[in-house]
């Protein structure tokens, strides 16, 4: 059983973000509710947090970053994100991993 904020479909799933951007850091912060908290090292201003959402994903998922879309929540802090390529799984057990994003890429915590 997955937790609620993790939806399988298809060789894809769809994750419910609860993301706080301007952050010090990009990281997993862990469960908001029904969702999965993230902080965004970025600020809210022209789609930056939500390209750096998408990066960190793609980076952490290993997956390509086209593979990483933005379904619903472009301009509020409840986000849905749509990972193609990847089971529930596989997922779960990449995002637990404890990773940070940085400019130079993604790093240990």
């Amino acid at each position: 059983m997955f937790p609620a904020w993790l939806t399988e479909k298809n060789q894809s799933v769809v994750i419910d973000f609860h993301v706080q951007p301007g952050a010090k850091r990009t990281r997993i912060v862990g469960e908001h509710g029904d969702r999965l908290k993230i902080s965004i090292a970025c600020p809210p201003v022209d789609g930056k947090a939500n390209k750096t959402l998408l990066i960190f994903l793609a980076d952490a998922l290993n997956v390509s970053k086209s593979s990483v879309e933005l379904v619903s929540g472009d301009t509020s802090r409840q986000k849905r994100v749509l990972i193609r390529n990847i089971t529930a799984a596989e997922c779960m057990a990449k995002l637990m991993q404890g990773t940070d994003y940085k400019e130079e890429g993604l790093k240990q915590s």
